[in-house]
């Protein structure tokens, strides 16, 4: 029953940050919804591991975890080079930047 707990909360945290994902205009925003869709995963890993009794599913949440952390580095800085050159960070105007 403990990881049927787990798992619910990991189904509302993934669709609450695929809402942000489609429906966000902000950049930072997008990002943070990403990160939520992550810890989602995280939780759902460390369930199922929880449910075998295996340690697999805790190894691999802490590479999601230190590849959602380089993702997050890399996402602000391009965030922050469009804000410098567009002085916006609204995702709507970035399809200009279609060739």
């Amino acid at each position: 029953m403990l990881a049927a707990n787990f798992l619910l909360l990991a189904a509302v945290l993934f669709c609450i940050g695929v809402f942000g994902v489609i429906a966000r205009r902000n950049a930072v925003m997008v990002l943070m919804s990403i990160e939520l869709v992550l810890n989602s995963v995280n939780l759902n890993l460390i369930a199922f591991a929880l449910m075998n009794n295996d340690v697999d599913g805790q190894v691999f949440a802490l590479f999601v975890i230190a590849i959602a952390a380089a993702e997050v580095g890399v996402g602000l800085a391009m965030v922050l080079l469009i804000y410098r050159n567009r002085r916006s960070i609204s995702l709507d105007e970035l399809s200009e930047l279609k060739g």
